[in-house]
Formats: C-alpha cells, sequence, structure tokens
C-alpha cells in the first residue's frame, strides 16, 4: 500500500471551511479512484495558521498515478480548496506503506 502525505494551511478564519470542504466534497470524490483505501486528515492550530497534514492511502503506485496523474508528486488541490489555503506544499511525498494497525 501507498501513502501519499501532503500539507496545507489555512488562516484561522478559512479552517472551519476548508475542513468542511474536506469533508463535504474533496474526500468524497477520492473514493471513485481505483484502489483508494481511506484517508486521514490531521490539524494543528499553530500562532498564526491552521496546519492540515492530509495523508490518503491508495492500494499501488499505479493508483496514486490514476488518481494524481504521470506527474504524480505534484499536489492536486480544488479550486475551491486553493481560496481557502494560506499556502500548501506544491509536492506530495509517498512512502511505502509497512506497518498498518488499526
Amino acid at each position: 500500500m501507498m501513502s501519499r502525505v501532503w500539507h496545507g494551511w489555512t488562516t484561522p478564519g478559512n479552517a472551519d471551511a476548508y475542513e468542511k470542504l474536506l469533508r463535504s466534497e474533496i474526500l468524497p470524490g477520492i473514493h471513485r479512484v481505483r484502489g483508494f483505501k481511506g484517508a486521514q486528515v490531521l490539524r494543528r492550530e499553530l500562532k498564526e495558521e491552521i496546519e492540515f497534514v492530509v495523508v490518503t492511502k491508495f492500494d499501488s503506485i499505479e493508483d496514486v498515478k490514476q488518481f494524481a496523474g504521470e506527474n504524480y508528486d505534484i499536489a492536486v488541490i480544488e479550486p475551491a480548496a486553493r481560496k481557502l489555503l494560506a499556502r500548501f506544499d506544491a509536492r506530495c511525498v509517498h512512502y511505502e506503506t509497512v506497518i498498518e494497525i488499526d
């Protein structure tokens, strides 16, 4: 299994709206991608901004490419999300998931 990790930051005023967008539109849309196995969204309050870490899981790197394209390390950011994010990683990092405990 592959884990795709990405970071984005919002202003405190946009954080709840961004989280709602993730819950209601962005993450449900990824369920249609072949090999998608789930996601985790982590949220952390910092001094002047809110950090989000999104970890999506796929069966294989080929399934990641199905989602993100041939240049799969480039972040996929929906236009509505761009409006809410103050800044974000332009690229994602991919890891082979070797241990997962539920």
